[in-house]
């Protein structure tokens, strides 16, 4: 009835733990960015099926590449780094069997493990993410920031996602650099163009994350979270520049 899918790239340390938490489903795809490390031997030990697929820079693409896959009639994307709990697997479950109020799409909230401790608010504590559907329902949209795009009435489950994002700084700073670069280049070639409002959205990000979604109350972690996301935010727009330069 269910098939999970992962989409993978050298997830050894995090596999484990995301592929037992869904050791329910039905199906299990884990696709495969080309990885060097124990990948594909984890998620066989777990009884997935690996397909190899080159990401090629474009989370969309994959996403519905993976689409075509799967076997069910509905598919919870799910990434390496996180994990469903007890309660979770229950409302999941349940929603499906029931085919709860005619929605066809569900949303799930997700809470950050950052720093040692789960963050409460800010980004982390206000994000819904698309990511259980029937199989038709919709297409993925953008190759980074992906967006699964589903118009048809939709759901939020009450027990969040357990998101182990970012063990270390380094890894938070190596993963900023590399989704910039991504949005960048998206943002040009949708000829995105840069303008005073647009140079003020890193400040107004820190702004609303840090004081109106409340991300003061998780402390230095909040602090340092908020940054990071500015600086995300700001790094996306310098490299948009610089492509506009080049052009």
């Amino acid at each position: 009835m269910i098939t999970v899918i992962v989409l993978a790239k050298n997830e050894e340390e995090n596999l484990k733990r995301c592929l037992k938490s869904v050791s329910w489903a039905d199906e299990i795809l884990v696709i495969d960015d080309n990885s060097i490390d124990k990948t594909a031997e984890i998620a066989g030990s777990f009884g997935a099926k690996v397909i190899k697929h080159p990401l090629g820079g474009d989370f969309g693409q994959q996403r519905n590449f993976a689409l075509s896959k799967a076997k069910n009639d509905w598919v919870f994307f799910l990434d390496a780094d996180e994990e469903v709990n007890g309660e979770l697997k229950d409302e999941i479950l349940l929603a499906v069997n029931e085919a709860k109020q005619n929605k066809i799409a569900f949303y799930f909230k997700r809470n950050d493990f950052f720093m040692g401790k789960w963050l409460k608010h800010g980004e982390a504590g206000n994000l819904k993410i698309l990511r259980l559907a029937k199989k038709g329902a919709g297409d993925w949209k953008r190759k980074v920031d992906e967006i699964w795009e589903i118009k048809k009435e939709t759901g939020v489950f009450g027990s969040p996602l357990l998101h182990y994002s970012h063990p270390d700084l380094k890894h938070f700073l190596e993963s900023i650099n590399k989704r910039s670069t991504l949005n960048a280049g998206v943002f040009f070639e949708e000829n995105k163009k840069l303008n005073f409002y647009e140079w003020l959205k890193p400040i107004g990000k820190f702004i609303q994350n840090y004081f109106f979604r409340l991300g003061f109350l998780d402390g230095i972690r909040g602090f340092i979270f908020a940054v990071l996301m500015s600086f995300h935010s700001f790094m996306v727009r310098s490299k948009l520049y610089l492509l506009w330069r080049k052009r």
